[in-house]
């Protein structure tokens, strides 16, 4: 007769640090029973949560190097498993030679996220704290660093089960009324149930505001900036970035391919790109580089189009194409250029839903108000300290939500059954975040974009 006992989880063991050169390294294993693992690889049996000094040995006996043994037994670890840290010397040799031994003794080499794989699956994290940790390795400011700690640490979970938990007890309320007609529980004629929806309704709303501008910290915005050649666009670009980035000269023409630079403004990440000025031209190389701007373009989320204060009817001359050609969606600002050649004063200006901002790149005068600017495309206003690092699923989960609980608003006058049903909906919706509700294959997805080791 076939066992019907759990199989103890298979070991698996990865290089948890850097590739390269380093002071320290570290070789993480997790499975089941490694006190014997770590026996093997030392000649002693670890005493819990202690650093150690040990030699790691081969098969044969021989050193491989010495550092520190660190055990953990589980389910009191990072992966609810037994889980050791062998914390060696950083060389890449030593490292691979390490992992080969742990191979050697039955472990197999664990798969990207799999350390945090296990950690969910065994209830220590829930998925938005999973996430958390791969958001906290990848964090390209300091903003989103902190946000995506504070995911790890479990504040946008909990803020979840507690519009969760709301749902349920609303649910509750309108189970019995649909049990129990004869006992008369008539709270939505009471007005008992749409004040609670609408606060639920509040509560999620801001959320899911919150959780808009974390997701600019993520992956913040593309700004193209676009233009006739010699017209300011890469002085603009030293500008915002603070230092000379692209090659400024009175030759008309000199940048013939897309410069990339990410600059910070309020945390939030903007890849600005500078492109070749857009022109008729029988350069063969130049042309190569206007066919990439207009790539750029397609893939931008501002257009920032440059023309000179001191030509007149400049900013109309490439409209007709850029207007034909610009994706939908893409917001463009007209930023006039040069203005210290006309003595007039940097402003904004918004002409009917076009904006023009009136600068002077050289003399650094009006950048605060393309800062500005760039910020209101993004709907960046601040928060403080409780805003969410979310990713699009979140995003989603969060919009179903809300849209579920405007179709429970609509069916509260029709059917209880209808509205029991829409609140149930937006329960499960929101349980994706958490992983409450989430599919294997999602699974898969979110755990394989892990860097090893994690």
């Amino acid at each position: 007769m076939q066992s019907l006992a759990p199989r103890p989880p298979e070991a698996i063991a990865a290089i948890a640090t850097a590739p390269g050169r380093g002071g320290i390294g570290v070789v993480r294993v997790s499975g089941a029973a490694l006190a014997e693992f770590a026996r093997a690889l030392t000649g002693r049996v670890p005493e819990p949560r202690v650093a150690t000094f040990a030699r790691f040995r081969d098969g044969s006996g021989q050193a491989i190097d010495e550092g520190i043994l660190l055990y953990f037994p589980g389910p009191a670890s990072f992966t609810g498993e037994d889980v050791i840290e062998l914390q060696g010397h950083g060389g890449p040799v030593v490292m691979q030679m390490l992992l080969e031994r742990c191979l050697a003794l039955g472990a197999r080499l664990a798969e990207p996220g799999e350390f945090t794989k296990r950690a969910f699956l065994n209830g220590k994290l829930d998925l938005a704290q999973a996430e958390g940790v791969a958001d906290l390795i990848e964090a390209s400011t300091a903003a989103a660093a902190r946000s995506a700690l504070r995911s790890l640490a479990g504040s946008f979970s909990e803020e979840v089960h507690r519009i969760c938990d709301a749902l349920i007890d609303l649910r509750m309320l309108v189970e019995a009324t649909l049990d129990f007609p004869e006992e008369d529980v008539e709270f939505l004629e009471a007005g008992r149930a749409m004040p609670r929806l609408a606060a639920i309704r509040q509560q999620l709303e801001s959320l899911l505001d919150r959780a808009r501008q974390g997701a600019l910290l993520r992956s913040g915005l593309n700004v193209v900036l676009v233009g006739r050649p010699n017209v300011g666009k890469s002085s603009l670009l030293n500008q915002l970035a603070g230092e000379e980035r692209a090659i400024v000269t009175d030759i008309a023409g000199t940048t013939r391919d897309a410069l990339r630079e990410t600059i910070q403004i309020e945390g939030i990440p903007l890849h600005i790109i500078d492109t070749a000025g857009l022109r008729e031209t029988t350069d063969a190389v130049e042309r190569i580089g206007i066919e990439r701007t207009w790539r750029e373009i397609d893939r931008a989320d501002v257009v920032l189009q440059l023309v000179s204060a001191v030509e007149s009817g400049a900013a109309d001359e490439i409209d007709a194409d850029l207007m034909a050609r610009m994706p939908s969606g893409v917001e463009r600002v007209v930023v006039v250029n040069k203005i210290d050649l006309c003595d007039r004063a940097p402003e904004r200006v918004d002409e009917g839903g076009q904006v023009r901002l009136y600068v002077s790149a050289r003399a650094g005068a009006g950048l605060d108000l393309v800062r500005a600017e760039l910020l209101r495309i993004a709907g960046w206003h601040a928060h403080g300290e409780d805003v969410i690092l979310a990713r699009e699923r979140h995003l989603a989960a969060l919009r179903e939500g809300l849209a579920r609980i405007a179709a429970a608003e609509a069916a509260a006058a029709v059917a209880l059954e209808l509205f029991a049903e829409e609140l149930r909906l937006a329960q499960e919706a929101l349980g994706e975040i958490t992983g409450e509700f989430s599919a294997d294959d999602l699974l898969g997805v979110i755990f394989s974009r892990f860097c090893i080791g994690k």
